[in-house]
Parts: structure tokens; C-alpha cells; sequence
């Protein structure tokens, strides 16, 4: 897998992290650094376990559905991004409400992974270094989730959607090149 591939995942996987994290951020005062820390930590390590953890299921079932591991890469991949792009145009989201405690940041980390385990399964199906894939995965939410969380305090949640259609739309573009690779 090509590195700029391993970032757009990263990017596309960690657009919830920084969607909830703009949200979260209108909430936080300005100038605090605490919370804006806790909440990058916990998106970025939830980030990097949820992959690592499907891409461990997915390496143990991988033989016995090699003739069909492309087609399970861009469904999972296509499905996340769908989701994504659901979420994103969903009316009434009230993330941004939740009272920022350890309870209430474990509830958002896993949240804001899950699309990252499907992904890891995807990832079993290609060949990439797993350490270096959530290495980058985990990284890149941590500095999207610190970002979002100080453009929430400056600006609102309005970059939050727009992230999540961006995310969306790359996820399912990679998903698509992975079937094409296979198939041509």
C-alpha cells in the first residue's frame, strides 16, 4: 500500500474523530489545554486499537476468502463511507452536548472508531505493515482531534459535516481502487 493510501485511510478514518471534536471543542473554553489533550489521546489511541484489532481478525480468516478479499475490502470500505456520508447530512446530532468525563471519552473514542475495526478487516485483504498503518492512523486522529477541538472553540461546528463528506467520499474511493486493482 502506497503511503499517500495509508494517509487518505487516515484522513477518511479520522473524520468522525475530528467532526466530534469540533463539536466538542464549541464547549471547552478557550485557552484550556487539559480536555483538548484528553480528547486528542483518546480519539488517536482508540483510532490506532480499532484497526489493529480487525486486521487481526481479518489475517485469520484471510485464506479461506482470498478469491473474494477484494470484494470484502470495498464493501467495508464503501459502507463506512455511505455511513459517513449519512452521518454527515443527518439532522439533529447531538454529540457535542455529552459532558466530557473519562466515562463520557471512552463512550466517544469507541464511538468514533468503529469505522476504523471495519477498516482494519479491509486491511487484512491487502498487503500493508500493520504497526505502520495504525502508527499513522493513530497520529493522524490525534492531530485531527486537537485541531478540531481548537477550531470548535474558535469557530463553531461548522467544518464537522464537511469533514465527514470528505472522509466518506475517500474511503469509498480507495475501497473502489482496491477492487479495481484486483480485477484488472
Amino acid at each position: 500500500m502506497s503511503p499517500l493510501t495509508l494517509l487518505l485511510i487516515a484522513l477518511g478514518v479520522s473524520a468522525d474523530a475530528f467532526a466530534v471534536s469540533t463539536a466538542r471543542g464549541v464547549t471547552i473554553r478557550r485557552g484550556t489545554a487539559a480536555p483538548a489533550l484528553a480528547i486528542a489521546v483518546t480519539f488517536g489511541a482508540f483510532q490506532a486499537l480499532m484497526p489493529l484489532l480487525g486486521w487481526l481478525v481479518g489475517v485469520r480468516v484471510a485464506g479461506a476468502i482470498d478469491r473474494v478479499d477484494h470484494w470484502i475490502a470495498f464493501g467495508l470500505l464503501t459502507a463506512v463511507g455511505v455511513r459517513m456520508l449519512r452521518e454527515a447530512f443527518a439532522e439533529g446530532d447531538d454529540e457535542g452536548a455529552v459532558r466530557l468525563g473519562l466515562r463520557e471519552l471512552l463512550v466517544l473514542g469507541v464511538a468514533t472508531s468503529i469505522d476504523a475495526l471495519a477498516v482494519g478487516l479491509s486491511l487484512a485483504f491487502v498487503p500493508v505493515n500493520i504497526v505502520v498503518a495504525v502508527t499513522v492512523i493513530g497520529v493522524t486522529t490525534f492531530c485531527l482531534s486537537l485541531l478540531g477541538v481548537r477550531l470548535g472553540q474558535r469557530s463553531g461546528t461548522r467544518f464537522g459535516a464537511t469533514a465527514e463528506v470528505v472522509g466518506g467520499l475517500v474511503l469509498i474511493g480507495i475501497g473502489v481502487q482496491v477492487l479495481v486493482e484486483h480485477l484488472t
